[in-house]
């Protein structure tokens, strides 16, 4: 078996089979390396607040059954409940009927009286990628871009207790962050059925989090058990600005200590497929897409039920039900809880809830690309710059494969002195087949030369170099992140294509010190591999256009001083030793 041949068709199989799985994905369908990836679909018409409040609530979730309540024991939380106001409306409340806009330093939040419903939000750190005008939206309600946090308290036997459908009534008070205050809360209530709720949304300076306290309270003559459900629904449209070349996962995640991180794709929703935990004691909820994240993280250690369901054409829920112990007449209960409404920061997530930071999604080679990005981070700590951050580690990786890439190296630089050899080989027995494989294998004997030498290291260091791939490709770091000169944001594609031509160049460069390979329509397609890649990463994110340019020019390099030195010639004005 020729070298030449392996490694070429290790070059094009790698470029197909990586097109291949672009085109899946982009198509809406499974990943080959394990992604999934939901199809696009027309976005569900949005509905303004009165039409929601009397719409018929297809979207709030169905009670427990599988998960028992707790006990009802007293808590700290368990207090006398005063007397109501007429209508449930408390004292000295002002009713609000226009959505309401909170903010802290980095985000803004636009809360629905209508269950209290954050149906908006801005994150005032992040330009939105189509427009760099304007910041990011996560939360939205615009048609074609539905997405939104509930929450709100369901029962047995159709108990109407309070919903993100019911009416709340706003406190008033501040809804910006002051200048030197560290937090800012928005307290709302509504009463239904006979349970009064009051929530306390709070945001803190600096920070992506929303603290949610409700407080339940049972202000009728029999004891219930409501269930409290915390959801995020929205459409399965993926996010503006995808690259046809390559798309990351959006959709739903479920996470417990159990089973894990999973992805659930909104195609398996749509066709009641979805696999994912059913209830544990710990765990969390979200919906991931690139670069930012959101997710309901409970109270730990309380019992749970996951869920995700279709509520509407296009429109997804995923959620978690916590059945809540019996409250007696006149006893209130208190319920905390998280919702993360930002950015993929691992190191914020990871100290929020145990495997929240694992909505970055690398997909299976996880195991080796987070050390590969805390080594990013690291070295980022160091040289303050991503782009410069890139090129230290693109340079240590190589370092630590160099005995491997010396190795393949020193193969194809052997290869490439026999490959006169070869071609008198192939002339002499072309029209045998047999006779001229035999040959060559007889060569390659005598000259002590593996035909797979050149071939075997660099499949080895394919896992290192995919799972860089997709650091590059998620971290949120990227995004907004310049380097030098053109360069401003090493997320987006070169805008002069600068980069891009220069790894077409290094590649050329490659081309020409490996060997030629024997077979005319091979050689020629080896010299268009450079204009095929280039071509591609004319669209990738420049960092990962950077990463590919300084291992090429690394490679070069090693790949020069070895050749001469298995040719015998000078090597930086010197004959080698």
């Amino acid at each position: 078996m020729q070298m030449q041949r392996t490694i070429l068709w290790v070059i094009f199989t790698m470029s197909l089979l990586f097109l291949w799985d672009a085109w899946q994905r982009h198509s809406g369908l499974p990943s080959l390396f394990g992604g999934q990836t939901s199809g696009q679909r027309d976005g569900a018409p949005g509905q303004d607040a009165t039409t929601r409040a009397a719409a018929q609530p297809a979207d709030v979730p169905q009670a427990s059954t599988t998960i028992a309540a707790p006990a009802a024991v007293p808590t700290p939380g368990d207090a006398a409940v005063g007397a109501a106001a007429p209508n449930g409306q408390l004292s000295g409340v002002a009713a609000a009927q226009q959505p309401i806009r909170v903010r802290n330093d980095v985000m803004v939040l636009d809360i629905d009286p209508i269950g209290g419903e954050i149906h908006r939000a801005e994150l005032l750190r992040f330009r939105d990628a189509q427009n760099q005008q304007t910041n990011v939206v996560l939360f939205n309600n615009r048609p074609g871009q539905l997405y939104s946090a509930q929450t709100g308290l369901v029962g047995p036997n159709d108990a109407s207790f309070p919903t993100h459908r019911t009416a709340f009534t706003i406190e008033p008070g501040s809804r910006e962050l002051a200048p030197g205050a560290n937090e800012l809360v928005v307290t709302m209530s509504a009463e239904s059925g006979g349970v009064r709720l009051v929530r306390h949304y709070t945001i803190t300076r600096g920070s992506y989090r929303v603290q949610v306290r409700n407080e339940i309270t049972n202000v009728g003559a029999e004891p219930v058990r409501p269930t409290l459900y915390m959801q995020l629904t929205r459409d399965a449209n993926k996010p503006a600005g995808e690259n046809f070349f390559y798309s990351t996962f959006t959709g739903p995640v479920v996470y417990t200590d159990l089973d894990k991180f999973q992805k659930v794709d909104f195609d398996a929703i749509e066709r009641g497929r979805q696999s994912h935990s059913k209830a544990a004691n710990d765990g969390w909820v979200g919906i991931i897409q690139h670069y930012f994240v959101s997710a309901w993280v409970p109270t730990a250690d309380v019992p749970r039920e996951f869920y995700t369901r279709k509520v509407d054409a296009n429109l997804y829920s995923t959620g978690i039900l916590q059945p809540l112990a019996e409250i007696a007449p006149g006893a209130s209960r208190n319920v905390e809880a998280q919702l993360w409404v930002g950015p993929q920061d691992q190191r914020t997530l990871a100290q929020i809830a145990p495997g929240l930071d694992l909505t970055v999604d690398y997909g299976w080679l996880t195991a080796i690309a987070k050390p590969l990005f805390w080594l990013l981070d690291f070295l980022h700590s160091i040289v303050l710059n991503w782009g410069w951050a890139i090129v230290l580690l693109t340079i240590l990786v190589k370092l630590a494969f160099y005995p491997l890439q010396a190795a393949s190296y020193r193969s194809m630089a052997k290869m490439k002195k026999v490959t006169p050899k070869l071609m008198q080989i192939r002339e002499r027995h072309g029209s045998d087949r047999m006779k001229m494989n035999q040959a060559m294998m007889d060569l390659y004997k005598t000259e002590k030369i593996n035909p797979l030498g050149g071939c075997l290291p660099i499949v080895v260091q394919i896992p290192v170099f995919i799972s860089l791939y997709w650091v590059l490709l998620a971290s949120v770091e990227m995004r907004d992140a310049p380097w030098i000169l053109w360069i401003q944001d090493l997320a987006k594609p070169d805008p002069f294509y600068i980069l891009p031509v220069l790894m077409a160049v290094t590649m050329f460069i490659q081309t020409k010190l490996n060997p030629t390979p024997p077979d005319p329509l091979q050689a020629k397609l080896m010299l268009f591999m450079p204009l095929i890649f280039s071509v591609m990463f004319f669209f990738f994110p420049a960092g990962l256009v950077l990463y590919w340019f300084v291992n090429n020019l690394f490679s070069i390099a090693q790949q020069w001083v070895i050749t001469r030195r298995i040719e015998g010639k000078p090597v930086f004005g010197r004959a080698p030793a």
